[in-house]
């Protein structure tokens, strides 16, 4: 589980910006920096609870929040960038056979080792390069989130996009939220239906380490 990060490493933030600068009226619930996780704790790099993103991945949202709202929903963020030291944090975790406090609600079908071996957490992830997100959506005339058939980071075949077990009406709510990040400039994983990367990231072979901070951002 080892993260090679030696070369390609930065703490610079100067293409970042925060979320809800671009993006007026998102809703962000960054779990990572509550203790409502899979490992049920602050995550590591977590100093803010707010969602940062490339400019570029910025921008791409800003399109899908006007899209949605037209249709009547707004954007609700779970994660975006994530620091290289969160990853660290959750490899090391994973070597921690005993800590399954929170199996019940985020893997209960699944052996911990699992999560790696099936690509539920990577130990690199787009999310370090600062170009992905996890999101859901909300319904603006009830405030409540649309039904997706499982929620966030539950690690189950039953939170594949295509997962054939859920209603109609969740397999059409998630495929509009697919639709509309697709035709944004965002790339949809087999395995997560609220994870999402920007096609065309500017740092690819980049992955950061500086915390999820406004006040880092303005340093």
């Amino acid at each position: 589980m080892a993260i090679d990060y030696k070369s390609k490493v930065t703490m610079d933030p100067s293409g970042f910006v925060v979320l809800a600068d671009y993006v007026p009226g998102i809703v962000q619930e960054i779990r990572y920096y509550s203790t409502f996780n899979f490992i049920g704790e602050r995550i590591d790099g977590y100093e803010e609870p707010c969602a940062l993103l490339t400019k570029e991945a910025a921008r791409a949202l800003k399109a899908v929040s006007g899209e949605m709202n037209v249709y009547g929903y707004r954007l609700k963020v779970f994660d975006a960038y994530r620091p290289a030291s969160a990853v660290r944090h959750f490899m090391l975790w994973g070597i921690e056979d005993l800590d399954l406090r929170m199996k019940p609600y985020f893997y209960p079908e699944l052996e911990k080792q699992s999560l790696f071996n099936e690509g539920y957490i990577a130990s690199r992830t787009s999310h370090s390069r600062g170009s992905a997100i996890d999101l859901t959506l909300l319904d603006m005339k009830t405030g409540k989130e649309l039904d997706m058939g499982s929620p966030f980071d539950l690690f189950s075949e039953i939170s594949h996009p295509d997962y054939q077990g859920v209603t109609k009406e969740q397999y059409e709510n998630r495929m509009l939220l697919q639709d509309v990040m697709v035709r944004n400039g965002f790339l949809p994983i087999d395995c997560e239906w609220w994870h999402f990367s920007l096609a065309d990231e500017p740092y690819p072979d980049t992955y950061f380490e500086f915390p999820v901070s406004s006040a880092y951002l303005k340093r």
